[in-house]
């Protein structure tokens, strides 16, 4: 193994628009680069990862040996040869170069380049282009075709001398490593690349959700001759519990964790149970608004999670279809909601079968 990794990290960042330089910018709880860092330095295929960045003041984290950091140059041509002039004195076989930019790569495309450089020269990923492309010759368009047009990516694997004796001779500026095989008639393995591989050029290429948490609680008395209403369906109990509504606490519980992660105060606020018009009225009839509130403020639900505390009913017997009536109440995928049964071991009201309790997380994002 006497593979080298290159990560270009040094670059301007001009259509990006923001105060802090791209490749710096928090992405999926860490900085853009470190994504790479992070990928060569998982696949234990590189001897050393050199990141060439145009400050290593704006580095915070203490990366191994194996990480190197160096400064760039003005151009992306410019810090690709100060990378590959930095590590000729370590005699590589091989050297990827990667662009910063490009954090979704996978281990297994690194796996896929190193293997194909035992038979090849240079080896580009690929990917087949989406859109309709155009190109203009004077004040004429034409056509290209989508069969024969692809977008290359990045990391681009090469044998560390051949790639190095282009790149020394090159005096203008090139977008890829590619360009060099390609400008001298040298052969290239194209090999298919992934489309989440994608480049991030401007703030809209990363979606930033704001996502927020809530926390439910509720608790009801069983009482006889009472119907018990749980997650909006009828249960056949001896008991139902006791509220100035239905009571049901499954319903009660997620309005509570909805309105908290939108930081919309409690249910207690906005159905008091000093209002005639909310005596015995159905929890069902109570968590409508509060989803028709979701939509207005563009929020959806990631999940739900939910603990029913009780020793009867038991939970196993009606879980999918009370998953089944959220599902529908909320108008989310079943597969988001999760619901366990919990038990206190006989202990007080709840142990006495005398009152049922519910506690729901759930996250939100806008």
């Amino acid at each position: 193994m006497n593979n080298y990794f290159i990560i270009l990290a040094s670059g301007q960042s001009k259509r990006f628009y923001s105060n802090k330089l791209k490749q710096f910018i928090i992405y999926k709880n860490k900085p853009l680069f470190e994504h790479s860092i992070e990928k060569a330095l998982g696949s234990k295929l590189f001897k050393k990862i050199i990141l060439v960045v145009n400050s290593k003041k704006q580095i915070k984290t203490n990366f191994s040996k194996n990480v190197v950091i160096i400064r760039g140059g003005k151009e992306r041509s410019d810090s690709s040869l100060i990378g590959l002039k930095y590590i000729k004195k370590l005699k590589p076989t091989n050297v990827l170069i990667h662009d910063a930019a490009r954090p979704n790569f996978t281990i297994k495309l690194l796996k896929n380049l190193v293997r194909s450089l035992k038979k090849n020269k240079a080896v580009i990923p690929i990917i087949n282009t989406k859109d309709s492309i155009k190109y203009r010759v004077k004040k004429q368009l034409f056509n290209l075709s989508r069969d024969h047009s692809f977008s290359t990516q990045t990391p681009q694997a090469f044998r560390f001398n051949d790639l190095y004796g282009l790149s020394i001779k090159q005096k203008g500026k090139i977008q890829d490593e590619a360009t060099l095989f390609i400008e001298n008639n040298l052969k290239i393995k194209f090999i298919k690349g992934e489309n989440f591989n994608n480049k991030i050029t401007y703030k809209e290429d990363i979606k930033i959700n704001k996502t927020f948490v809530g926390i439910g609680f509720d608790i009801h008395r069983l009482i006889k001759g009472k119907k018990l209403y749980l997650a909006g369906l009828k249960i056949p109990f001896h008991s139902g519990l006791m509220g100035h509504s239905d009571g049901d606490v499954i319903i009660h519980s997620v309005i509570d964790a909805l309105l908290g992660a939108m930081r919309k105060k409690d249910i207690g606020t906005l159905f008091p149970d000093n209002k005639k018009k909310f005596k015995n009225i159905r929890s069902t009839k109570l968590l409508k608004p509060i989803v028709e509130i979701m939509g207005k403020n563009k929020f959806y639900i990631n999940n739900l999670d939910i603990n029913l505390i009780c020793e009867q009913p038991k939970v196993t017997k009606y879980r999918d279809k009370i998953i089944q009536s959220l599902s529908n109440l909320l108008k989310i995928d079943e597969s988001l909601i999760n619901l366990k049964g919990k038990t206190v071991e006989k202990l007080g009201l709840i142990g006495k079968e005398k009152a049922i309790a519910c506690e729901v997380i759930c996250s939100i994002s806008q």
